[in-house]
C-alpha cells in the first residue's frame, strides 16, 4: 500500500506515519528526518536546506523532488511505503504522480486535521533528545528527570525552528502551499480526512478505520 500522509507541522503525522509503516510492514519515509539528516551530515543538499528549514520555509520542489526520487527507487519500497512531508506543493504533487501512479488502487492520501493554535501549543512546548530523537513534551509527555532524556540522559532541546513566529510562518505556508494539494487528491477521490486531536492510539484507530472504510 501506497500512503501519503498530510498535515500541518506538529499534527502528529510523524508518530501516525511511523507506526502505520511498522503495521504494514513498509518504510516510513520522512522528507524532514532525511533533510535533517543531510544537515548533521553537512551534505550540499543539506547545506542549501539549512536556512530555509531554520526560516520555517519550504525547501525548493527540485530539490525535494530529487531526495524523494532516489529514495523511492531503493528496494525496500517497492511493495508500499508511507510518505511523510511529501508532498507539499501541487508541482510536488503532479510529479509524484509520474513516480508511483495515480490510480485508486495504487494511493491512499490521509489528512490529518488539527487547528493552528493547537499546532502552536504542541510545537513550542515540544523538547527532543539530541542523541536518539526521543521526543517529549513539557506539557503532556515531560522526562521523569525534567531536562534530560529518560534513555540517556542527555538534556532535550527545542528545535531551532520551534519557537512561535517559525511556527507560525510554517502554518502560513502549510495553508498556502499544501492545503491545495489536499484539495488536489479530494477531487481524485482518495483522500481520507482525519480528526487529528486526541490520545495517539484513538486517532491511530480513526486512521486505520478511514483507510479500511473509505473517504471520512
Amino acid at each position: 500500500m501506497k500512503i501519503i500522509f498530510i498535515g500541518p507541522p506538529g499534527s502528529g503525522k510523524g508518530t501516525q506515519a511511523k507506526r502505520l509503516a511498522s503495521r504494514l510492514a513498509v518504510p516510513h519515509i520522512s522528507t524532514g528526518d532525511m533533510l535533517r539528516e543531510a544537515v548533521a551530515a553537512g551534505t550540499p543538499v543539506g547545506q542549501k536546506a539549512a536556512s530555509i528549514m531554520a526560516s520555517g520555509a519550504l525547501v525548493p520542489d527540485d530539490v525535494m523532488i530529487e531526495i524523494i526520487n532516489d529514495r523511492l527507487a531503493q528496494p525496500d519500497a517497492q511493495k508500499g511505503f508511507i510518505l511523510d512531508g511529501f508532498p507539499r506543493t501541487l508541482v510536488q504533487a503532479e510529479k509524484l504522480d509520474g513516480l508511483v501512479g495515480n490510480g485508486k488502487s495504487e494511493l491512499r492520501v490521509l489528512q490529518l486535521l488539527v487547528p493552528d493554535d493547537a499546532i502552536v501549543r504542541r510545537i513550542t512546548l515540544r523538547r527532543t533528545c539530541p542523541q536518539c530523537g526521543a521526543i517529549y513534551h513539557l506539557e503532556n509527555s515531560r522526562p521523569a528527570s525534567d531536562s534530560v532524556c529518560d534513555r540517556d540522559g542527555v538534556e532535550v532541546i527545542a528545535r531551532p525552528d520551534d519557537n512561535e513566529e517559525a511556527v507560525r510562518k510554517r502554518l502560513d505556508v502549510f495553508h498556502r502551499d499544501t492545503v491545495p494539494v489536499a484539495s488536489y487528491y479530494k477531487a481524485k477521490s482518495i483522500l481520507r480526512e482525519v480528526d487529528g486531536i486526541g490520545p495517539v492510539d484513538e486517532v491511530f484507530e480513526r486512521i486505520e478505520k478511514s483507510l479500511a472504510h473509505g473517504s471520512s
